[in-house]
């Protein structure tokens, strides 16, 4: 945890630790990835092996794939794929992560790790069986022995991939054991046609792909945002994914529930799905998020780059200081580990990253500005512990500081 934080001085006045000199640098905490599928992460290589590789034209297209690949894959290769999904995320200074895991005696590779942040147990499907079978064992890994470095959660994964007579049983199940949600919602035009009318590729392509058409609806007239509300999904607790296509309503739906957004600008921009109305959220006042989504959606699984990506997607909407608070503090928030994550505060845990090519810049607005634009990352500590890969971390905890000449 962290001790103490202030001047120089006084904290060795105060502190007999050894001290790791940074000049010219600054310490961050750690960032906060608020969406992630880390299982997806060796996406890019089983694309190429099984003969799948090419480039979707359409978000269904990039569905169908994702399916067919999923479906070549050995269920021993998950665990790896999480693997290098998590020694991506610390090498690039995110420390906590919200991550969609769809398999939950994968959860051990995630409670073993030196990550943090919270597993949302993944629950999607129309067959009444399969569907309580999925529920049962979500809710029974989230009341397992988590151990301290993750918490539990819920994803019923879209409007679209569950039948609508199961969400209100999901959204009584995680009020009664206090669990939160994450729920991808209003991801692509292909959504919102498809919850409206029954219309579109998701109706006529992809439902007839997994052999759901039995259990295509009557046109419901409503957004996925108001299916959710009236199924008692959409609480302080909820984490709503993407929000490209929600309109007034229902960003006014999602505000006066204290919904949390997590926006994951690189995905939709290579999905092609559109760009999230982020001018409405900030104006409602919407509490907002970053997150990478997965590799099968885009290049990275750095925080630093999608922040750097925000802000010349909407140089209007944000400035660094609002990104490197959505990668921070924001994210702690919106997946409700800010009590211990997220900031730089005695009686939190002491993960952090060390950004150095700062220069000599003394106003607090342009070094903000700095680190996001132009900062490199140094070292990456976490719980006080020098990051350093597939070796074993250094036994002996540092106070860092950064020296500014």
């Amino acid at each position: 945890m962290i001790k103490a934080i202030g001047i120089l001085q006084e904290l060795k006045r105060d502190h007999d630790v050894p001290v790791i000199e940074y000049p010219d640098c600054a310490i961050l905490p750690g960032f906060i990835n608020a969406h992630t599928h880390l299982e997806l992460t060796h996406f890019p290589a089983w694309r190429l092996r099984t003969n799948v590789d090419y480039h979707p034209r359409r978000f269904v297209d990039w569905l169908i794939q994702l399916i067919k690949i999923k479906r070549g894959i050995a269920a021993d290769e998950i665990p790896l794929s999480v693997a290098e999904g998590i020694r991506m995320c610390l090498e690039s200074g995110t420390t906590a992560v919200g991550e969609i895991i769809n398999d939950p005696s994968h959860a051990s590779i995630y409670h073993a790790s030196q990550l943090f942040g919270r597993l949302y147990f993944e629950v999607l499907g129309h067959d009444p069986v399969r569907v309580d079978a999925m529920l049962k064992a979500a809710l029974a890994a989230c009341s397992g022995d988590a151990g301290e470095r993750f918490a539990s959660g819920l994803s019923p994964h879209t409007p679209y991939t569950i039948g609508e007579a199961h969400l209100p049983l999901i959204a009584s199940a995680a009020a009664s054991k206090g669990l939160p949600l994450a729920i991808h919602i209003s991801e692509s035009s292909a959504e919102s046609d498809f919850i409206f009318d029954t219309t579109g590729p998701l109706a006529e392509e992809f439902y007839p792909f997994v052999d759901w058409k039995r259990y295509l609806t009557p046109p419901r007239k409503c957004s996925s945002t108001e299916l959710l509300d009236h199924a008692g999904l959409l609480t302080p607790s909820t984490l709503a994914v993407h929000c490209v296509h929600l309109s007034l309503g229902d960003a006014e739906i999602i505000k006066k529930r204290g919904v949390s957004i997590a926006l994951c600008p690189r995905s939709n921009e290579r999905l092609d799905v559109g760009r999230a109305p982020v001018a409405l959220m900030r104006k409602l006042g919407i509490p907002l998020a970053l997150g990478t989504d997965s590799l099968a959606s885009n290049d990275s699984l750095s925080l630093w780059d999608e922040m750097r990506f925000a802000l010349e997607t909407f140089p209007q909407q944000f400035s660094p200081a609002d990104l490197l608070h959505m990668a921070t503090l924001g994210g702690a928030a919106a997946l409700g580990i800010d009590t211990l994550h997220g900031s730089l505060e005695p009686g939190k845990y002491a993960n952090f990253q060390v950004v150095g090519n700062l220069g000599n810049i003394t106003d607090a607005g342009r070094l903000v500005q700095r680190v996001v634009t132009e900062g490199t990352l140094q070292d990456v500590f976490v719980r006080g512990q020098k990051y350093v890969g597939n070796h074993s971390p250094l036994s002996e905890s540092f106070s860092a500081t950064c020296r500014r000449s």
